[in-house]
C-alpha cells in the first residue's frame, strides 16, 4: 500500500471538510448482470470482488455494499427519459420520473435508495465486467439515471413537477444560476473493470475462431488496447459532474484468458493470484486516497436526495 506521503503527491487541493465527527463512509457496487440464486446459478466475479474489497477496507469505516445483479422477480433500473434534452431544469435531482415502491413503474434506483446511499457516502467503488467493449447494462442504466446529479433541478415545485414550458422558462431565468449545482461534487469514485481477453475463442490471428471470413476486419484496429477505456464514459461523466476519479483508481484486470468459460468462474478467478493481487493493489490505492481526503458528504446532501414523487 502506498504511504500517505506518496498519496499526497497525487491528491488535489481539498476544500474544507464538513464538521461532522463520524467514520468515513464507502459504497461498493457490483455491476454484473448475472443472477446470484437462479439462472445462471453461479456467482458473478463482480460480487466476489465486491465482497473481497469490503473485507479489506478499514474496520473503522462504514461500508455499504450493493449487488445490481439481475435477480429474478426484482425491479430493474428504469431507463433515463432524457429530460435534459428539453431543459436542464426539467431534469430533477433526485430523479422524479420514477419513485419508490411503484406498482406501475418499479425502479431499482429508488427501491434500493441508491440516490440516498450515493449522497451519504464519501467515496464509491464500482466493480464490473467489460461487455463488448463497454460497461455492463446495469452500470450504464445507473449512470444514465445519474445525469441529474450534474446540475439537476432541486426544486420540482417550481415546474409543477414536470411542466416542460415552465422548466424552459426557469432555465432561462437568473434564478436558475442560483439553483443549479453538482449535487455529488467532491466524492471520490473508483472503477475496476475486468474481462477475459477473448477467453479461448480467439485464434492465433487474433480473430474469433468461429468467424469464417476473417479478411474484412483487422483486430489491430479494435476500439482500444487499454481495457480500462471500456468504462471511460462512466469515468468522464463523473469527472464532469465534479466527482473525482483519480487515474490510479481507474483500472482493469484480466481473468480467464485462454480458458473456456466453464473454467472461468469466480472460484477460478481467485486462483489467478497475480491478477487478484492487481485488484488488491487497486483497493489499497483506494484506501490511501480516501483516508487522506477524509469526510466529504453532509447530512444536507443525504436529505436532498429524498424522493419528491409518489409515482
Amino acid at each position: 500500500m502506498a504511504s500517505l506521503e506518496e498519496a499526497s503527491e497525487h491528491a488535489p487541493t481539498i476544500a474544507p471538510r464538513p464538521t461532522e465527527d463520524r467514520a468515513l463512509r464507502v459504497l461498493v457496487v457490483a455491476g454484473s448482470q448475472r443472477r446470484h440464486n437462479s439462472c445462471p446459478g453461479l456467482d458473478s466475479k463482480a460480487r466476489a470482488l465486491m465482497l473481497r474489497m469490503a473485507a479489506r477496507l478499514p474496520a473503522a469505516w462504514q461500508i455499504d455494499t450493493e449487488d445490481l445483479g439481475n435477480q429474478h422477480g426484482r425491479p430493474k433500473i428504469q431507463a433515463c427519459n432524457a429530460c435534459v434534452s428539453s431543459s436542464m431544469a426539467l431534469c430533477v435531482w433526485p430523479c422524479n420520473c420514477y419513485g419508490p415502491r411503484s406498482t406501475t413503474q418499479p425502479d431499482l434506483m429508488w427501491d434500493l435508495d441508491l440516490y440516498g446511499r450515493l449522497a451519504r457516502a464519501d467515496a464509491w467503488a464500482f466493480i464490473g465486467p467489460t461487455n463488448w467493449y463497454g460497461p455492463s447494462t446495469n452500470f450504464k442504466l445507473m449512470f444514465d439515471r445519474l445525469v441529474c446529479a450534474a446540475g439537476g433541478n432541486p426544486r420540482p415545485d417550481l415546474i409543477d413537477k414536470k411542466d416542460t414550458l415552465k422548466a424552459q422558462a426557469l432555465e432561462r431565468s437568473p434564478q436558475w444560476r442560483r439553483l443549479t449545482r453538482n449535487h455529488l461534487e467532491g466524492r471520490t469514485a473508483a472503477f475496476f473493470t475486468y474481462c477475459d481477453g477473448g477467453a479461448n475463442e480467439l485464434g492465433e490471428d487474433g480473430r474469433p475462431q468461429l468467424v469464417q471470413r476473417k479478411d474484412w476486419f483487422d483486430p489491430g484496429q479494435e476500439p482500444y488496447q487499454d481495457e480500462r477505456l471500456a468504462y471511460q464514459g462512466l469515468v468522464w461523466q463523473c469527472r464532469y459532474s465534479g466527482i473525482e476519479v483519480p487515474d490510479r483508481l481507474w483500472t482493469a484486470g484480466v481473468f480467464g484468458e485462454g480458458k473456456p468459460y466453464a473454467d472461468d468462474q469466480a472460484d477460478d478467478m481467485m486462483a489467478e493470484t497475480d491478477h487478484v493481487a492487481e485488484f488488491d493493489a487497486w483497493v489499497d490505492a483506494f484506501i490511501t486516497h480516501v483516508a487522506l481526503k477524509g469526510i466529504v458528504a453532509t447530512k444536507d446532501d443525504e436529505q436532498a436526495a429524498k424522493s419528491t414523487t409518489n409515482v
